[in-house]
């Protein structure tokens, strides 16, 4: 028969056991911490590059509300304006020698 130290021993090493899974494993544990730590930083690297992109439209945005040249220009770029009195071109590139 086992005596009651050895019993005691086993008892503590399956807590142990159980604990260390708990630990690692389970909701809350080292492995789904580490993995969220990783999207956390993968999500600062994504706001990051927005905070960029929002910078960049801030300054159009204040250019446009500054009027003239800038609210020309981009009529010229996106809606093709041509004012009164200027020739517009059209340069086509040539057709391929397979057609």
């Amino acid at each position: 028969m086992p005596s009651l130290g050895r019993i005691a021993v086993l008892v503590l090493g399956l807590m142990l056991a159980a604990l260390q899974y708990r630990l690692w494993s389970a909701d809350g544990g080292m492995i789904e911490n580490h993995r969220l730590r990783l999207e956390a930083a993968q999500m600062d690297d994504a706001n990051a590059e927005l905070r960029k992109r929002n910078a960049v439209l801030d300054a159009v945005v204040a250019d446009l509300r500054a009027g003239g040249p800038a609210i020309e220009a981009q009529a010229r770029a996106n809606l093709g304006m041509i004012r009164k009195g200027e020739t517009f071109y059209l340069v086509v590139a040539p057709a391929s020698q397979s057609q």
